[in-house]
């Protein structure tokens, strides 16, 4: 695992844990990469999460859709699928954005899977318009929803 993957997980599990949630790293990491739990009204709400960072590089090309195509190791009803966006392949500063998205979102792909809930233009990811419910605080918030599964949840405030 890369220095920068290694820092997406932690920067990942560290939002979560300043919002109230409850993070277990496996033994072994053989799919997710750490698995989320909190109390809410109606009990316990538990999520498996895989961090897939976006590393852009300098000569990037502009985008009206961004994000993860790739292969994935387990898929779960109730997971999240966190992108943190990063603004350049070189940097191990925070990311711009981080894009918590349920499995709802996740299509088939010839390469594995995909999401693009951001667009890249000047440089930079920024959260497409119907994607904004998932992305920083927002996003995290829909999390709690017990119809996270189905995608598009709630919003927050």
């Amino acid at each position: 695992m890369s220095t920068r993957d290694y820092f997406a997980e932690m920067y990942v599990a560290g939002l979560l844990a300043d919002h109230g949630w409850n993070i277990y790293f496996p033994r072994r990491d053989k799919g997710f990469d750490f698995i989320v739990t909190k109390e809410v009204e109606s009990g316990i709400i538990v999520r498996p999460v895989q961090v897939k960072g976006k590393y852009p590089e300098h000569d990037r090309a502009e985008r009206n859709v961004y994000g993860y195509i790739g292969r994935l190791t387990q898929l779960h009803e109730e997971m999240v699928l966190a992108i943190p966006f990063f603004a350049t392949a070189q940097t191990t500063s925070a990311p711009d954005h981080v894009a918590f998205v349920p499995k709802a979102e996740i299509r088939p792909h010839q390469r594995g899977y995909r999401v693009q809930p951001a667009q890249f233009k000047d440089g930079k990811a920024s959260p497409r318009r119907d994607y904004q419910c998932y992305f920083g605080a927002e996003g995290i918030c829909a999390m709690e929803d017990l119809e996270w599964k189905g995608g598009r949840t709630r919003r927050c405030s």
